[in-house]
């Protein structure tokens, strides 16, 4: 099995033709073609089905096009920490960003890099903190952003700050609910409250039901919610109430149509931390871009809630 087999079947798979795949990788379509069918030949499996239109998948060639993007993923990666290593302040780093922290880091991100970093390209993906774990053992992302994250013998883990969360509230208050014009909520008063929150495993939803089941209650859900904007902008029409942390409320367009409150009795936070692959060796490049996440993550979070004792950092 060759790495060119390998890019000849991904891009047939992702092109969804011969044809295409020829044309996109400059490749005359009986190589291209004779690639893939020694391809089949060695694993012993047809891994497309040709019909009129083009080809598609078998149930082998699916399960290989996963492996395959991860292989050739790594491959890029092994070239990449080379040429950083040779270039020291050049390269590509792919960052991982919850949902929560997207809108309000990403443009100081990239403000930082042109600044410190001038000669890295940074690209960025937003994902569930237990995805992005995924992919920095495939390789899709250099270093992420995790809420909530365990070590592991595959991940390292950097400790980052502990970001408080809030309850976010309609801009009336509802009458039927306890303490409802309070200032605060406890967290036995949270159980009281029809969330729209994100579905497990997402790492909110997760702080949440750990932090009421230690009290001996349960979360009231009303919607299962991925898109932070949307559970923001669902809580300022009256159809429940948000956990979030205050730069996702900051970072929305309804901030001044929401009542954020603390949620004490006991505080509730989420561990953020930087997360790295311990599989692979860091580049220079790559410490240096760690600093500047680090340093521009701690500056955003500080300045959406510079009158609240929010977040407590972790050197």
């Amino acid at each position: 099995m060759e790495l060119k087999q390998l890019e000849y079947f991904r891009h047939v798979a992702e092109l969804g033709s011969f044809t295409r795949a020829s044309a996109f990788l400059s490749v005359v379509q009986p190589a291209l073609s004779r690639q893939v069918r020694q391809l089949e030949v060695e694993l012993g499996q047809n891994l497309f089905e040709r019909n009129g239109r083009g080809v598609v998948l078998t149930d082998a060639g699916a399960r290989l096009l996963e492996h395959t993007r991860g292989i050739l993923t790594q491959v890029g990666r092994a070239r990449q920490d080379l040429e950083d290593q040779r270039n020291g302040d050049s390269g590509h780093v792919a960052l991982g960003l919850p949902p929560s922290l997207g809108t309000s880091v990403t443009v100081p991100l990239v403000k930082a890099f042109e600044k410190h970093l001038p000669n890295a390209r940074l690209s960025t993906v937003e994902g569930l903190s237990a995805y992005m774990i995924e992919w920095l053992n495939i390789g899709r992302v250099d270093c992420a952003l995790v809420y909530n994250a365990a070590e592991s013998a595959s991940v390292d883990v950097q400790p980052l700050l502990e970001d408080q969360l809030f309850l976010i509230a309609p801009p009336e208050p509802a009458a039927d609910l306890r303490g409802a014009r309070s200032k605060s909520v406890t967290l036995a008063q949270l159980a009281d409250h029809a969330l729209v929150i994100p579905s497990r495993p997402h790492a909110i939803r997760m702080s949440v039901e750990n932090a009421l089941a230690s009290a001996g209650r349960k979360i009231r859900v009303a919607y299962e919610i991925e898109s932070i904007p949307a559970v923001i902008d669902l809580v300022r029409q009256g159809r429940g109430f948000g956990v979030l942390p205050m730069n996702a409320v900051k970072a929305s367009r309804w901030t001044q149509a929401v009542r954020v409150k603390p949620i004490v009795a006991p505080t509730l936070k989420a561990s953020l931390s930087v997360a790295t692959s311990a599989q692979r060796p860091k580049s220079p490049l790559m410490r240096r871009a760690i600093e500047v996440v680090r340093d521009v993550v701690r500056r955003e979070i500080r300045a959406r809630a510079p009158d609240l004792a929010r977040d407590t950092e972790i050197a």
